[in-house]
């Protein structure tokens, strides 16, 4: 069985409350979204056990706190992305649903509850994400250690990828993680640089670019992972100069997703993508020699993440064949 272990799909707290900082904003109507990408509302019975699962451990999902559009599909199949570190963020993305404020001291026990619940699941994957915690020294790269450390004690055979923030001004907090050895180290640069100022203001296109990077330097065997959203106003060829940024730092996995707008305060969509647009970029990042492109409407980062890792590994043994075996290693400092 596998599992994305994301947390939360409650009640959660609504509008100005919920985003203090988008209160101020002027509203932007929610479009109507088009057939592509419209979705039943979740009502399976492994459903609400996964649901119920996760608040028996006291967990947190993204799937919940970012309103993902394919909850209902994800935790029908027993999935779920967990994310740690609590529910609140310290960033304030345009795009994001997630909720901003002063977050609450870590939960020592959290890493003991994530793995135990992975075990009982019997996952062969796991997806651990967090919210930004730029009120901690390290950011929390420690509590991620934590956290890959127990899964491996306690469920050996379960593949293990993290979602991880920028850990912006964090020096050495990306070393703590790559040492923790997850086998897919994720980071979304979420838009092309032109839109950062306005949709992750307090991110770095280039910070996070270079992070992706140094994780190939760190350790060469960790798959790495990078998302886009498109329908924020971005041009075409922006997407493409992104692909090749993240070719550059040697990233083996692209998604590209289409952006929904979680609520009249945020971010507007600029359009709806089509399929045959989606299709194109994959065709594009494949010719630029990802292993890997997952690029559809409701393509999310952690979306199908089990049957991607299989196809990512399977796609770096087969490239290694013909190179003739040569595995890769460590660049120079």
């Amino acid at each position: 069985m596998s599992t994305r272990l994301e947390i939360d799909h409650r009640a959660i707290r609504a509008g100005a409350d919920r985003h203090p900082e988008k209160a101020h904003r002027p509203d932007n109507p929610i479009q109507r979204k088009p057939a592509w990408i419209r979705v039943k509302a979740p009502t399976s019975p492994v459903y609400r056990e996964t649901h119920a699962l996760m608040r028996e451990n006291g967990l947190v999902t993204v799937c919940e706190e970012a309103a993902c559009p394919n909850i209902g599909e994800c935790w029908s199949q027993r999935h779920a992305t967990m994310m740690i570190m609590g529910e609140t963020c310290t960033r304030a993305c345009s795009f994001c649903n997630v909720a901003t404020g002063i977050p609450k001291a870590l939960d020592a026990d959290e890493p003991r509850r994530v793995a135990d619940a992975v075990a009982k699941l019997g996952l062969r994957h796991v997806v651990v994400t967090s919210v930004d915690r730029d009120d901690l020294a390290d950011g929390g790269a420690e509590h991620f250690a934590q956290v890959i450390r127990a899964i491996r004690d306690a469920a050996p055979a379960t593949t293990i990828e993290v979602l991880t923030p920028d850990f912006l001004r964090k020096d050495g907090a990306l070393e703590v993680v790559v040492a923790a050895r997850p086998d897919v180290f994720n980071h979304n640069l979420e838009t092309v640089p032109a839109l950062y100022p306005t949709i992750r203001p307090g991110a770095r296109y280039y910070h996070s670019l270079r992070l992706l990077d140094r994780v190939k330097g760190l350790d060469p065997t960790i798959f790495t992972k990078s998302g886009l959203m498109v329908g924020l106003g971005e041009k075409r060829i922006e997407v493409l100069q992104v692909m090749d940024d993240l070719r550059s730092a040697e990233v083996d996995f692209l998604t590209i997703g289409q952006y929904l707008q979680p609520t009249v305060k945020h971010a507007a969509v600029d359009r709806f993508v089509t399929p045959e647009e989606f299709e194109d970029y994959a065709r594009a990042a494949r010719g630029k020699g990802f292993l890997l492109v997952s690029a559809t409407p409701l393509t999310r980062s952690s979306y199908h993440a089990d049957r991607d890792f299989a196809a990512l590994r399977a796609a770096r043994e087969e490239r290694l064949r013909g190179a003739g075996g040569t595995q890769p290693r460590p660049r120079a400092a």
